[in-house]
């Protein structure tokens, strides 16, 4: 096991030894590569860079005091990707193919799963997105899909516990009927700016936003999903850009 200080690690990047590759061409994904690169090769027309074609996924994998490693709810992160995918016109990553990566980059990078109860775990990044060279607006016919792996600390800086929300309603987080319901990169370029004003000095953790027709409802929360508690009963936003 890495020689890291496991409980003052922030939610950053942290090398780890190897990321998992592989390759859509031809109408099929082919074999899964094993890489220590942490660049990646693409034409200068690729449409990930022009047309935003783009997905990706965020799970964790965390040793128990047993000592084995578990991944939560790998098999719905790879349902979202696929959705993702359909909702951007992507080659979709077969549920096997996305378990064969998951497994292959844990156990490539198993000196980097935090011990058990140190708060820490090991951050897994799926990411899929268009190579093929496009300058027409269309689909590309070739693919990307990779995982690489780091060593995180919480999310927020005050760790398992409450922390202070803003509710911001100068910008919308998604539009109905677009692409909010897809964990596709061009969200999350939309909510930076909001982010950035919304906490900025540091007094609150994250930001609230509103419906986008009405400016009257939580419609979603800027770093993770939402849901309130009435009368001994969860509430999730009834919401088109709920993901």
């Amino acid at each position: 096991m890495q020689n890291i200080d496991w409980a003052n690690l922030t939610f950053g990047y942290y090398p780890t030894n190897y990321n998992v590759r592989c390759y859509f061409r031809n109408g099929k994904w082919g074999e899964l590569e094993v890489s220590s690169d942490t660049s990646i090769n693409i034409h200068m027309a690729a449409t990930c860079l022009h047309y935003g074609q783009e997905a990706f996924e965020g799970m964790k994998a965390f040793r128990g005091k047993d000592g084995k490693v578990r991944v939560f709810r790998w098999d719905e992160n790879c349902k979202r990707l696929q959705r993702s995918a359909q909702g951007i016109m992507m080659a979709e990553v077969p549920d096997e193919k996305f378990w064969e990566a998951v497994e292959k980059v844990i156990r490539l990078n198993a000196d980097f799963i935090p011990p058990y109860e140190t708060g820490a775990s090991l951050y897994l990044r799926p990411l899929l997105i268009g190579t093929g060279a496009r300058v027409g607006v269309k689909p590309a016919d070739e693919y990307l899909f990779m995982i690489f792996v780091t060593p995180v600390g919480p999310y927020f800086k005050g760790g398992f516990m409450a922390n202070p929300y803003v509710i911001t309603r100068k910008y919308d987080r998604a539009a109905p009927l677009g692409t909010g319901t897809y964990k596709v990169g061009g969200n999350y370029a939309a909510s930076l700016r909001p982010h950035v004003e919304a906490c900025h000095g540091g007094e609150y953790a994250c930001e609230f936003y509103l419906d986008a027709k009405e400016k009257k409802y939580i419609d979603e929360a800027g770093a993770a999903n939402f849901f309130g508690i009435k009368n001994d009963t969860y509430i999730t936003p009834q919401s088109t850009s709920y993901r």
